[in-house]
């Protein structure tokens, strides 16, 4: 019973703390296999740890910058088709790879992904190429948890025209709790969490200090993984101006296959695109 206790632990353990983060180093395809326009990237986040990332430029003027946050697992090259059909459409894409990730150094937490996001927006402010005050930060899934709050609280938040999160999470405690109570084996252990996950940087608690910046959510309604009713959540404590798209018959971060909200997307990035980057006063930065 004692060796079974301590599995049981372990277990939990393992599901509360390394569930957000899974990367893989290696790099399995890249946007030029498709015929698609690239620039290798290379950051550095204040505290010195190298990052890597993909710029794919607009063709033709583009009408914003997307800085794209991927999920917890794999890299870059295994999620930049989620944002592969943006050039075409008028839009730069800023793909980063978090610390652990691909070819970026160090090991993943919450608040190095944090400073890694940070790097990524710096950059870009700093381009040549991208107009600083029409960005928008763009995550799916693990990264859309990511976007919420760092554009709640970033310096560079006067840049952001949008947030969009697709399949995102609301709290990391609850959706640790929502794991563990689905497995038999750890059923017991929901009160976990409480303990051995960091909340500091919860989406729930970040959402609402978004606004006045447009928040817009995506949901699939057969989401497995991270089920709907987290985005309704951060709906619920989103202020003006939100959105919330529940998309029928998707999946986990599988949305945009569908063209109609391909096309839905553009629309959206354009009329924000399209509005007085400057005239908009974006409140205090916390």
């Amino acid at each position: 019973m004692r060796r079974l206790a301590a599995l049981i632990l372990i277990l939990g353990l393992a599901a509360c703390t390394s569930v957000f983060f899974q990367p893989h180093k290696v790099i399995v395809s890249s946007p030029g296999l498709y015929g698609i326009d690239y620039q290798p990237v290379e950051l550095h986040a204040d505290d010195g740890t190298a990052l890597f990332a993909w710029f794919m430029p607009a063709r033709g003027a583009a009408h914003a910058t997307v800085l794209y946050l991927h999920g917890n697992a794999q890299n870059i090259s295994a999620h930049f088709a989620n944002v592969a059909w943006m050039p075409a459409a008028g839009f730069n894409v800023l793909a980063l790879d978090y610390r652990g990730y691909g070819g970026s150094e160090g090991s993943p937490t919450l608040a190095g992904v944090q400073l890694d996001i940070d790097a990524a927006m710096r950059s870009l402010v700093a381009r040549p190429d991208v107009d600083p005050d029409r960005i928008v930060v763009f995550g799916q899934s693990l990264g859309g948890a990511l976007a919420i709050h760092y554009v709640a609280h970033s310096v560079y938040r006067d840049h952001i025209l949008a947030v969009i999160a697709d399949s995102a999470f609301a709290d990391y405690r609850l959706v640790a709790k929502e794991k563990l109570a689905g497995v038999f084996i750890t059923w017991l252990l929901q009160w976990l969490p409480n303990y051995v996950v960091d909340n500091d940087y919860s989406p729930l608690a970040s959402v609402a200090a978004l606004s006045p910046i447009p928040l817009l959510l995506i949901h699939g309604e057969r989401d497995g993984v991270v089920p709907a009713h987290h985005s309704e959540m951060l709906y619920e404590l989103a202020q003006e101006p939100k959105d919330f798209w529940s998309i029928p018959d998707s999946g986990h971060i599988q949305a945009l296959r569908n063209a109609p909200v391909r096309k839905r997307l553009t629309e959206f990035l354009l009329e924000h695109s399209r509005a007085p980057a400057s005239g908009i006063a974006r409140g205090p930065q916390s």
